[in-house]
C-alpha cells in the first residue's frame, strides 16, 4: 500500500500541468538563449532565479560581463509530443536563439511510453531545436534526464524507475550523437538526492536550486565556448 501510495502521489507531481508558465522571458539584450523541457526546465519547486537556464545565463554573464534573454517553453508533466504542442503555442517558430537547449523525457518514461516512441519524437525535437539555433548545431545542447528513483517519493522503486531512465538517456546521448551536438549528462548529479537531501526540493521530487546549480557548473565552461563558435 505504501508503495502504490507514493507512486500515486508521483503521477500526480509528474503530470501536472497548471504549475508554471508554459513560456517565460527575462529581458535584456545580447546572448538570446531558448530552452525546452518540462518540470526540469521550468524548474518546479524552486524560484525563478534557480532555475537551470536562468542560473546558466547569469553564469555565462558574469563570465564575460555581457546582457543576455532567457525564454523558457516547458511546463510540469510535459511529455515530447506535449513540448511540440507547447512549442507551436508558444508563436515562436519564425525566432532564432543564440542558444538552445532540449531537456524532455522523464514523463514518456513515467506514463509507459514506448522507448521507440521517445527516440522519434526526441529526434524531431531535436531537428526543432537546431533551426531554432539557424541550423548552427554547435549552439545546441542537451541535457540528460534526472533519476527521480533517488529522491524521496521515487527511493521505494528505485531499481526499476533508475532502468528505464538509463534507457531512454542512452537513446537520447545516441541520436544527439548522431547529429554531432552536445550531450551534458547530468544524471550522476541527480543520483546523489537521498544521499545528499539537500539537492532535492522541498516536494521530496525535483531538483532543488542547489542541484540546479551543479548542473551549471558542469555545463558553464563548455557551453562559453559554444557561444564563441559561429
Amino acid at each position: 500500500m505504501k508503495l502504490l501510495a507514493s507512486i500515486t502521489l508521483m503521477s500526480l507531481i509528474l503530470s501536472c500541468k497548471s504549475t508554471g508558465p508554459a513560456s517565460t522571458k527575462d529581458t535584456g539584450t545580447g546572448i538570446s538563449y531558448l530552452a525546452l523541457g518540462d518540470s526540469y526546465t521550468i524548474g518546479e519547486s524552486v524560484d525563478v532565479k534557480d532555475r537551470y537556464p536562468n542560473q546558466l545565463m547569469e553564469a555565462l554573464k558574469k563570465a564575460d560581463d555581457s546582457k543576455g534573454s532567457t525564454e523558457i517553453v516547458a511546463k510540469t508533466g510535459w511529455t515530447t509530443d506535449e513540448l511540440t504542442a507547447g512549442i507551436a503555442a508558444a508563436g515562436i517558430g519564425s525566432k532564432k536563439y543564440d542558444l538552445v537547449s532540449l531537456l524532455i523525457g522523464v514523463n514518456n518514461e513515467f506514463r509507459g511510453r514506448s522507448l521507440e516512441q521517445y527516440k522519434t519524437a526526441f529526434k524531431e525535437l531535436l531537428k526543432q531545436a537546431v533551426n531554432f539555433a539557424d541550423g548552427k548545431k554547435n549552439r545546441v545542447f542537451v541535457v540528460s534526464i534526472p533519476d527521480y528513483g533517488y529522491t524521496p517519493y521515487g527511493k521505494s522503486n528505485q531499481p526499476a524507475i533508475s532502468a528505464r531512465i538509463d534507457q531512454f538517456n542512452e537513446a537520447a546521448k545516441a541520436i544527439t550523437a548522431s547529429m554531432d551536438i552536445v550531450f551534458f549528462d547530468i544524471t550522476p548529479i541527480s543520483r546523489k538526492g537521498l544521499s545528499e537531501p539537500k539537492l532535492v526540493a522541498g516536494d521530496g521530487l525535483h531538483p532543488s536550486g542547489a542541484m540546479y546549480a551543479e548542473w551549471v557548473a558542469l555545463m558553464k565552461d563548455d557551453v562559453a565556448k559554444m557561444l564563441m563558435k559561429d
